[in-house]
């Protein structure tokens, strides 16, 4: 609303107008400043912190490191790429590892985090787009609500796309493993294993039954294997990725708070304690020492 701009935040100069109009005619006004130093700061923090991602996502895990998958990708994404990510932790590896380049196009599930958008969203950007590779991350739990029954969607409609490859990457850690988090560093609630954890799918034979070509990845060196074949692919493909829900989506400004309920939850009895731990003092120490 023009009328109230300025309510959210203390302003000085009000402004309502179009945007690339008015950059334009701010443009020629503007002069580099001499001192860089703020801008210098920021960008060796970012460089440090790719640093950070790189080294955390090569942190050894049982089967896969998530991350890994999201950093492997990051380095194969073609320029004209269309990346979906769906609630959960998927979202949180495509947030950290994925450098995308000006062309690159994203899309995750906005405001309320609704499960199961990842495949219809790529299948939607596959429409409008024939001619672009389409990537999408997505969790066991989203594949397993409505990802399993797209397939048969995509298999139906590849012969009209320019490029056929749409690529359904399922992070299959058996568990709906953002809940699984905010249970334990929220509310210092070990994790409940009825409402928690998912059966067992073979994802890539579920693809494969439906006319979609697949490989499942169970160990860190197929991940980068896996990726280049499917980038390389003529059509859709599945990768059916056994990840390690024990790898920690924890923040760099994680809280005291945060800890503490973490610890509550590892106290009370979580049934994975131990490589739970494990998997997050590797991760943070990566991140001390890098950062130091």
């Amino acid at each position: 609303d023009g009328t109230s701009i300025g309510m959210r935040y203390p302003t000085e100069v009000n402004i309502v107008a179009d945007a690339k109009a008015t950059l334009a005619a701010l443009q020629p006004l503007l002069r580099p400043k001499a001192d860089t130093s703020w801008r210098d700061t920021v960008e060796q923090n970012v460089r440090k912190w790719w640093s950070v991602l790189e080294r955390q996502s090569m942190v050894s895990a049982t089967p896969v490191n998530p991350m890994r998958v999201a950093w492997e990708l990051s380095k194969r994404l073609p320029d004209n790429a269309i990346v979906t990510a769906d609630s959960g932790s998927s979202t949180t590896w495509y947030a950290r590892c994925l450098n995308f380049g000006a062309d690159v196009r994203g899309s995750v599930s906005g405001t309320l985090a609704t499960m199961g958008c990842a495949v219809p969203y790529a299948i939607g950007a596959k429409f409008a787009h024939p001619d672009r590779p389409v990537i999408a991350l997505v969790g066991d739990g989203a594949m397993q609500m409505s990802g399993l029954a797209e397939l048969l969607t995509i298999n139906r409609y590849r012969d009209e796309w320019d490029d056929q490859r749409l690529i359904v990457c399922v992070f299959g850690n058996g568990d709906l493993n953002q809940v699984t988090w905010e249970l334990r560093a929220m509310g210092g609630a070990p994790k409940f294993e009825a409402s928690q954890s998912l059966p067992a799918v073979s994802y890539a034979a579920v693809a494969r039954s439906m006319g979609v070509d697949a490989m499942t990845v169970t160990s860190e060196s197929e991940v980068d294997i896996a990726w280049d074949w499917a980038l390389s692919s003529q059509g859709p493909t599945v990768l059916d990725v056994r990840c390690d829900p024990e790898v920690p989506p924890i923040p760099p400004h994680v809280t005291v708070d945060q800890m503490l309920s973490l610890t509550q939850a590892i106290a009370k009895g979580d049934a994975n304690a131990r490589h739970l731990v494990y998997q997050t003092v590797k991760t943070k120490a990566v991140e001390l020492f890098t950062r130091s």
